[in-house]
């Protein structure tokens, strides 16, 4: 009778329980009352019976700090239901808990002698097993395992059922964390739309305001032309004209990167931001066995406009005295753009609308990930997965 007054207290302490952890430090001092425990787990197997995590008060040992396969478990002959019990006086002695590549650590290191281990079952399955331990040897008999397996009646569904609880939580929070990522993807390619939209007006007014002027201009000289001097000049003006467009062109479809790849066309484009007039030391690595060029075009021009946006503000607001710029491989395809000058102000977080944010939202939409570090100077670094390398995925540029 009095066993019976504490089975029914184990079943009040597990109301209002929300998780296995609490429940079991719940039921701990009343399990006591039957049955002395130097140490309590409980075993639970995932849904594919593969691996088992443990819930454990009393002793704190490696096993509830890891997910570990069923076939290296010490009670693995209960978990895999060859058995609904097992107990013994010394398992530091019995094979059926210290065996090859056995998790057994536990075991050893807090000397749990006596042990007794029943099956939790839910409508006949198998869903894990309850398990007592005491550092006295000899100390469970058969009377022993018959009060475990009344507990381990009491706990089996409402373990069950707040297991399931939990999983449909971790789910519910994988879909939100899913659901998030997709929000900033479709908020990131937002923002570069209208980013490429004002890139496309600028294109529009240049080629306004600067080429279609030229050449109304050079299409009236040409109706005044009346000597060798007067057309080695309209070729001059000719000249200039073709290289303006030359730039816009360049600027608007990077077609140095599809004809002589990465590295000479952030070497070109370093070059010419930095001009014939500026005393600037520039150097562009490729550390990545020529892996940058073999990527997908939408992530290699997204890495190209990363390096000429951080380019650009070097050289328009650093003062800096030298720019390197390196594509490696580490733990991925890593790429730096390092400046010796002062913190630009185009990076600053406050500015929300600049080419921090542009940088940021390109490298986003590629999956790779973006940092802007000041120490020595200024550096931007992306670095793109290993498993994004080989993406086919398209983003737009």
């Amino acid at each position: 009778m009095a066993d019976l007054a504490y089975y029914l207290r184990i079943s009040n302490h597990l109301a209002g329980n929300l998780d296995i952890k609490s429940a079991l430090r719940s039921v701990k001092s009343e399990i006591d009352r039957i049955l002395h425990v130097d140490h309590l787990d409980v075993c639970l197997v995932d849904e594919n019976g593969q691996l088992n995590t443990s819930y454990e008060v009393g002793l704190r040992t490696s096993w509830s700090r890891t997910r570990a396969p069923v076939a290296v478990s010490p009670v693995r002959d209960i978990l895999t239901g060859k058995c609904d019990s097992l107990l013994t006086g010394n398992a530091l002695e019995d094979p059926r808990y210290i065996f090859e590549g056995a998790d057994a650590g536990p075991i050893i290191r807090h000397q749990m002698r006596s042990r007794v281990n029943v099956a939790m079952k839910v409508l006949g399955r198998t869903i894990g097993a309850l398990n007592c331990s005491s550092q006295q040897p000899d100390y469970y008999d058969e009377n022993a395992v018959e009060q475990v397996r009344n507990i381990a009646d009491i706990l089996a569904p409402y373990f069950y059922a707040l297991r399931a609880t939990e999983q449909a939580k971790r789910e519910a929070i994988m879909r939100a964390e899913v659901q998030a990522r997709e929000e900033g993807l479709r908020l990131g390619a937002s923002s570069l739309t209208d980013a490429l939209e004002q890139e496309r007006q600028r294109i529009g007014m240049d080629l306004h305001d600067q080429t279609l002027a030229d050449l109304t201009r050079i299409s009236r000289e040409l109706e005044c032309c009346k000597s060798q001097r007067d057309i080695a000049a309209l070729r001059d003006h000719m000249q200039r004209c073709i290289q303006d467009l030359r730039t816009i062109i360049d600027m608007s479809i990077p077609s140095l990167l599809e004809l002589f790849g990465f590295q000479h066309a952030v070497r070109t484009h370093l070059e010419r931001a930095v001009g014939p007039d500026q005393q600037l030391e520039i150097d562009v690595r490729d550390l990545s066995d020529g892996l940058v060029d073999q990527l997908p075009q939408a992530k290699r021009i997204a890495l190209f406009r990363i390096a000429q946006e951080a380019i650009n503000n070097a050289v328009r607001h650093a003062q800096a005295q030298s720019i390197t710029v390196e594509i490696a491989c580490r733990d991925g395809l890593y790429l730096s753009v390092h400046d010796d000058g002062q913190k630009h102000p185009a990076l600053e977080p406050a500015r929300a609308s600049g080419g921090l944010m542009h940088m940021r939202t390109r490298a986003r939409l590629i999956a790779a990930q973006f940092d802007v570090s000041y120490s020595n100077g200024t550096e931007v670094i992306v670095c793109l997965p290993t498993s994004e390398c080989t993406s086919k995925d398209e983003i737009p540029a």
